[in-house]
C-alpha cells in the first residue's frame, strides 16, 4: 500500500474516539484524520417541527424562536446554533497546507459548550 497523503475530518459528535483511533493507526500512511464535534447546526435536522415539539411540549404551535433558548443553555458564548457555513470553514482549514501537521485531535465547533 502506497502512502496516503491526504486528510479525512469525521463530522460527527460520536467521532472523537473514532478520529483518535484512526489517527493513530493511519498515520504512517501519511493520513490527518481530525474530528470535528459541532454543536446544535441550523439544518433541517434541528430546526423541524419534531424537534420544536421535542423541546417544548409545553407549547401548542413551537417554532425556532422557541427552541433558540434552550439550544442557547448548551453554550458559553450568547448563540443558539452554529451555521453549516461554520462548520465547513472549519474543514478548509483542516483541508489546508496550514493544517499539515494536524492530527489525531478533535475540533469542537460548540460556541462553548464543552467547557460546561
Amino acid at each position: 500500500m502506497g502512502r496516503m497523503d491526504g486528510r479525512v475530518a469525521f463530522v460527527t459528535g460520536a467521532a472523537r474516539g473514532q478520529g483518535r483511533s484512526h489517527a493513530v493507526r493511519l498515520a504512517q500512511e501519511g493520513a490527518d484524520i481530525i474530528a470535528v464535534l459541532p454543536t446544535h447546526v441550523n439544518t433541517p435536522l434541528l430546526l423541524n417541527q419534531n424537534t420544536y415539539r421535542a423541546f417544548r411540549p409545553d407549547l401548542e404551535n413551537p417554532g425556532p424562536d422557541d427552541l433558540a433558548p434552550v439550544c442557547q443553555s448548551f453554550h458559553f458564548l450568547p448563540i443558539p446554533w452554529v451555521t453549516a457555513e461554520d462548520i465547513s470553514n472549519a474543514v478548509l482549514f483542516l483541508a489546508s497546507d496550514e493544517a499539515r501537521y494536524i492530527t489525531g485531535v478533535a475540533l469542537p465547533i460548540d460556541a462553548g459548550s464543552c467547557l460546561k
